[in-house]
Order: C-alpha cells, then sequence, then structure tokens
C-alpha cells in the first residue's frame, strides 16, 4: 500500500495544481519512483489511497501502460485505488478503510509516497518474523520523533519527541533511557491479523465513525496501544540513504539521489 492521500502542504505551490503523489523529480512523479521500487522487491499487487487531487491519481494510473487496472490488458503490476475522497482518514485509518483490498494476504507493506531511499525491501521483508503484527523499518538518524524499542530484541516499547520532552510508553516500568531510540522510515510491514485489532482499538477509545466513511486515526496512537497485546518489532538499516521529500528544499537533493540510484 502506497499513502498517497495526504495534502502536501510543504511542497506549495506545486501542490496548488498537484497532489504530492505526482511531483515530479528527475522527470518521473514520485508515485513512479515509489511503485517501481516495491514491484522490483517481487510485488506485483498494490493499493493507493487518494483524497486530495484523487483523479487526477487515478488518470497517472489508468495512463501507465506497466498497470493493469480494470481489467484492461497493460502490464503486469495491478493497481487498486482506496478511495479517501471524502474524509483523509490519516495513517491508521487509512490501512483499516483499504481492509477489502489488503485482508487475505498475510501480511503487507506500507510505504509512505514521498519517501526515497536504497533500503533493500526484500531483504526487509524477509525480515518479519512470524509472530509479528508489525515490522517497522527505522534507522539511526537525527529527528525529533523516535519511536522506543527494547535494546535486547528491539520490540517496540514507546515512542519520544526530543523537542517537546514528551514521552510515551507501554508500561510505567520502562525507562526512556534504557531503550533504543530510533527514527521511523514511513516503511513498514503489516500482518493482516492488524485489522481485528483495529476495530478493538476504535471500540476502546470511542471514535467516530462508521465502515462507509472510515475512521480516522493515526497509524502511531495505534501502534503504542497495540504493542502491549502483540509484538511489534523493528529492523534497523544500517547506513540508509532515506529522502523525505516533503519540502521544496528537499526536491534538489532527491534528484541527486535518483541521479546516483540510476549510475550505480
Amino acid at each position: 500500500m502506497i499513502f498517497a492521500a495526504g495534502l502536501g502542504t510543504r511542497l506549495k505551490p506545486l501542490t496548488d495544481t498537484l497532489p504530492k503523489a505526482l511531483v515530479p523529480v528527475c522527470g518521473k512523479p514520485l508515485i513512479e519512483h515509489v511503485a517501481r521500487k516495491i514491484t522490483s522487491a517481487g510485488i506485483d499487487d498494490i493499493v493507493v489511497n487518494i483524497h486530495y487531487f484523487a483523479d487526477k491519481i487515478e488518470a497517472w494510473i489508468n495512463e501507465q501502460e506497466w498497470i493493469t487496472t480494470d481489467g484492461k490488458s497493460k502490464g503486469k503490476t495491478r493497481f487498486a485505488i482506496s478511495d479517501e475522497r471524502t474524509s483523509l482518514l490519516e495513517t491508521g485509518g487509512a490501512i483499516l478503510h483499504a481492509r477489502s483490498h489488503l485482508e487475505g494476504c498475510g501480511s503487507f507493506l506500507i510505504h509512505n509516497v514521498d519517501i526515497l531511499s536504497d533500503c533493500d525491501l526484500q531483504q526487509f521483508i524477509a525480515s518479519q518474523r512470524d509472530e509479528a503484527l508489525a515490522t517497522l523499518l527505522v534507522s539511526n538518524r537525527k529527528t525529533s520523533r523516535y519511536f522506543l524499542f527494547n535494546p535486547t530484541d528491539l520490540r517496540l516499547v514507546g515512542w519520544m519527541n526530543t523537542a517537546t520532552g514528551e514521552y510515551l510508553t507501554i508500561s510505567p516500568e520502562t525507562d526512556p533511557a534504557e531503550c533504543r531510540a530510533l527514527a521511523f522510515t514511513g516503511i513498514h510491514m503489516m500482518s493482516d491479523k492488524v485489522f481485528a485489532l483495529m476495530e478493538e482499538y476504535i471500540k476502546e477509545k470511542q471514535l467516530p465513525g462508521d465502515t462507509a466513511s472510515g475512521t480516522r486515526f493515526p497509524i502511531k496512537d495505534f501502534y503504542l496501544w497495540a504493542a502491549s497485546r502483540k509484538p511489534i518489532y523493528a529492523v534497523e538499516a544500517e547506513n540508509l540513504h532515506l529522502i523525505d521529500v516533503g519540502k521544496l528544499d528537499a526536491l534538489k537533493p532527491a534528484e541527486e539521489f535518483i541521479l546516483s540510484q540510476e549510475n550505480r
């Protein structure tokens, strides 16, 4: 699943007329760079959630010769749309809203549309443990918000914001100072057993919404709630080169990165 529904406000004025997913880097939209990386890892079925300039993303998908949509005879990569036109559901709600496309596959990959990296997706997918509810790709890089992990097995135990001093742990006995603080990449694997647990979370938190329109919640909050019930692990990517193409000043480094990858 590619998260492509965001408003892309930090990329204005480009996103005054385009969704973030279609912002070009080296002549190709971000969604194409991400989708081709996913397919190169052996994944041929991709779900895309859409909200902002949804019609333009659908039009782009329908124009691609390497994509099969609506029974048309094109490439082997199949795209499905998870429509959030009526309500932007955040990261957790987006996954639950796409349940009909994802449930039954065993596990699935989630990838933000604005993340470019040199991570080995095949290796990451292979690293997930059978008992894991989710597996987060993380790296040891400087940011303000970190997930906290048990240093022994990299099981998720909390979260902190170094800018505000806020932290959350799944147990009062957890000391953040004794945890591994690692930065999330926006790339994660999830078991399709997650959906029943998401329904339990919504019920316990009494979140508003319904089956048709969906329920809005961030995946971070769900993970921190779920981590005390099911194991959520991290895989740390060593020497990861990652570009978050969320701001205008990231476009030039993103182009340099893409060119460096093409010239390898």
